[in-house]
């Protein structure tokens, strides 16, 4: 029985220290260190410290991480730019929020579609048919070191063969649209209730 017992701690521990090292070399490999199931307590839009560029810093890895990727990537601005163009009210201009329920709910771009990746069952039905009408997706998420709208663009690209060109990603995501004082929705999607994020 003993012996058996230390094989099978052998193979466990063998087989752990193999996983962990592809995980390490892998392009897409989990950062063991991220908080993949936020709490409840998360603010779904947090403000930087006062005095700190850590935001602008983190949306800057984004972009970088997003272009190695082959994703295209859109600014405040331009987010905000696309949210007025006439085409959005036609649904040729889509966006996607990436992040789960409780996060979603709790304010989003207004209009904005919503796509946990983690549960692609759940949206696909909805979401395929409206991506292939639209002639511009963007997907975002909580921004900056949040990988949520970067794995969801990737999957809508590769699994779900939405062109490369339709999609782009919002890095500075919900939390500098807040900062910056941008209109976010409650609730459902197109559900009405709005306001507006102190700066």
């Amino acid at each position: 029985m003993k012996k058996v017992l230390l094989e099978a701690a052998l193979v466990t521990i063998t087989g752990a220290a193999l996983a962990l090292a592809a995980n390490a070399f892998s392009n897409r490999g989990l950062k063991l260190t991220r908080d993949y199931f936020p709490g409840a307590k998360r603010p779904t839009i947090p403000v930087a410290p006062a005095g700190t560029n850590a935001t602008q810093t983190e949306v800057a890895e984004a972009t970088a991480r997003l272009r190695q990727e082959g994703l295209q990537v859109v600014d405040a601005d331009q987010a905000l730019q696309l949210l007025h163009d006439p085409r959005f009210e036609q649904g040729l201009v889509v966006f996607i929020d990436a992040r789960n329920d409780e996060h979603f709910h709790e304010g989003h771009i207004p209009g904005a579609y919503q796509f946990d990746h983690y549960h692609p069952e759940n949206y696909l039905a909805t979401l395929l048919p409206i991506c292939q009408v639209a002639q511009q997706i963007v997907v975002y998420c909580t921004g900056g070191d949040c990988h949520d709208s970067e794995f969801a663009a990737l999957f809508l690209r590769d699994s779900a063969k939405i062109p490369a060109d339709k999609l782009s990603v919002y890095a500075g995501g919900i939390t500098e649209w807040g900062d910056r004082g941008f209109p976010v929705e409650m609730g459902e999607r197109k559900s009405g209730q709005m306001r507006t994020a102190s700066k």
